[in-house]
Parts: structure tokens; C-alpha cells; sequence
């Protein structure tokens, strides 16, 4: 163990930055050849995936030693790791605003349909041709998962507080358990939906829009129930405690976040729109 001369953290180098940058370019090459329909694209998705996996365990496993072995998160550094977690949700707030916008535009403002070259009349929303989801199906009962989700991550934060371990990892596992069951029900959704990727025309606004929200939220999902998987894990280890605990503090931060874009995509994407 490194002894600490002052409060900052000078961080080493690190191959884990490079890293992830080509692993992530391996996965999006992947991803667009399984588009195309390219034998390569499987290959490149489970390389992609896999790459990824082994850098960020590496990657992590050196940050939780230079947290709990090297003693480098300090009050001041923990100050600025919440203020890089602010700034960070605040990112992917952005990033669906930006989606939201798009959607909004072709919902409430919709494009002129030609014929020739004169314009008739505008898009319908949904469009002609697209049978919507029932929102009090399928949707409705992933909105009830993830508050429920949201009400079992506070618990087990409680616990944490608390000191209890068994019960705060109870609670935990339950959350990650919802977080799974959504995602499973978000798969079901997309395998019964009436419309995909392949449609053309004023149909493709609706339908790039719809998966455009909806799967981006899911992938958020997913990498949420990464982030509390580490942190049960951790939390097996007795590497938290009721004063510090700042792992689960930004997992539970970026839970509460996913729970509340959903509200929003619940409600306008899948409600307010199609009626």
C-alpha cells in the first residue's frame, strides 16, 4: 500500500483507456455488419462484447484498489468523482433530450407529405400502416417494475446506512432482479411488435423514433444492472460501509435516473401520443 503525501489523486497510466476505445469500435463494426446481414457481424458482436467485458473488470479492478488498498479517494477526490457523476448524468439527460426532441418534431409538427413535387398533406401520427402497442399492456407493467425497482434500490441503501448487509443485499438483488425482468419484457415487446427497422416511407419516422428511445433506454438498463451487479458483489466483499459507500451511492444515482427517463418515455412515447 502506497502511503498518501497530500489529498489529490495523480492518477498512473492506464492501457484501459485505449483500450475500451478500440474495444467499443470492434462492437460498433459488429453491430453495423449484423445490420448488413454479414456473417462477420455475429463474430465481431461476441468480440466486441467480450473485449469490452474484460477491459472494464480490469479496469474497475484497479479503481477499487486505488480506493481501498492505495487510499486514493480522499475527501476532496471523492468531492470531484460526484461532481464528474453530476455531470455525467447530466450528459445522458442531454442525450435524450436531444431524442425527445426528434420525436416531439415528427409527433407534434409532422413533415408534409409529396406528391410530385407538391407537398398534400402532413404525416398522421402514428403514421398510416403502424398499429401502436397498448400501453396498459406490456409497457404498463414494465412502468410498475421499474418504480418498484426504484422503491427497492432506496431500501437497500437504508440497510446500507443502517449497517445491515444481509438485508441491504436482499433488497439489491431484488432490484437487479427487476432490472432483468424489464429487460426481458422489453424483448418480448420488440418480438410483438406489429412494425421494425425494415419499414420505408412515413412509416420509418415513427418506427426509427420509437426503437431509437426505447432501445437506448434499454442498453441504459442493462448497463445499470452491470453497475449494481458490481456493486452486490462488493457489497459480498464488505467493501462498503455506512460511511463509505460511494459506489452504490452512483449506482443508485444512475437507477433513479433510467426509472425517471422511462416515466417520460412511458408516458409520451407509448401514452399520450397514440391517442
Amino acid at each position: 500500500m502506497r502511503s498518501k503525501e497530500h489529498d489529490f489523486h495523480l492518477v498512473d497510466p492506464s492501457p484501459w483507456p485505449i483500450a475500451i476505445s478500440a474495444a467499443i469500435l470492434i462492437l460498433v463494426l459488429g453491430l453495423v455488419s449484423t445490420f448488413h446481414k454479414q456473417i462477420s457481424g455475429i463474430f465481431g458482436l461476441i468480440l466486441g462484447i467480450s473485449t469490452i467485458s474484460g477491459v472494464l473488470f480490469y479496469w474497475w479492478k484497479d479503481v477499487i484498489k486505488e480506493a481501498i488498498y492505495d487510499k486514493c479517494h480522499t475527501a476532496i477526490v471523492k468531492h470531484g468523482l460526484k461532481i464528474a457523476m453530476y455531470l455525467f448524468i447530466l450528459s445522458e439527460v442531454m442525450f435524450f433530450v436531444s431524442f425527445f426532441c426528434s420525436f416531439f418534431k415528427a409527433w407534434l409538427d409532422p413533415v408534409f407529405l409529396f406528391e410530385g413535387f407538391s407537398p398534400t398533406d402532413k404525416v398522421k401520427w402514428p403514421p398510416r400502416g403502424i398499429l401502436p402497442l397498448n400501453p396498459w399492456s406490456l409497457p404498463f407493467m414494465n412502468t410498475l417494475v421499474l418504480l418498484l425497482s426504484s422503491t427497492t434500490i432506496t431500501s437497500a441503501h437504508h440497510f446500507l446506512l443502517k449497517n445491515d448487509k444481509e438485508s441491504m443485499v436482499k433488497m439489491l438483488s431484488i432490484t437487479i432482479l427487476l432490472g432483468v425482468f424489464f429487460t426481458i419484457v422489453q424483448a418480448i415487446e420488440y418480438h410483438e411488435a406489429s412494425f421494425s427497422l425494415q419499414e420505408t416511407g412515413e412509416k420509418l419516422i415513427y418506427v426509427s423514433n420509437f426503437y431509437m428511445i426505447t432501445g437506448f433506454h434499454c442498453v441504459h438498463v442493462i448497463i445499470g444492472i452491470i453497475f449494481l451487479l458490481v456493486c452486490l458483489f462488493r457489497a459480498q466483499k464488505d467493501q462498503f460501509t455506512p460511511q463509505d459507500h460511494l459506489c452504490f451511492e452512483f449506482a443508485s444515482w444512475y437507477w433513479h435516473f433510467v426509472d425517471v427517463v422511462w416515466i417520460f418515455v412511458f408516458v409520451f412515447v407509448y401514452w399520450l401520443s397514440v391517442y
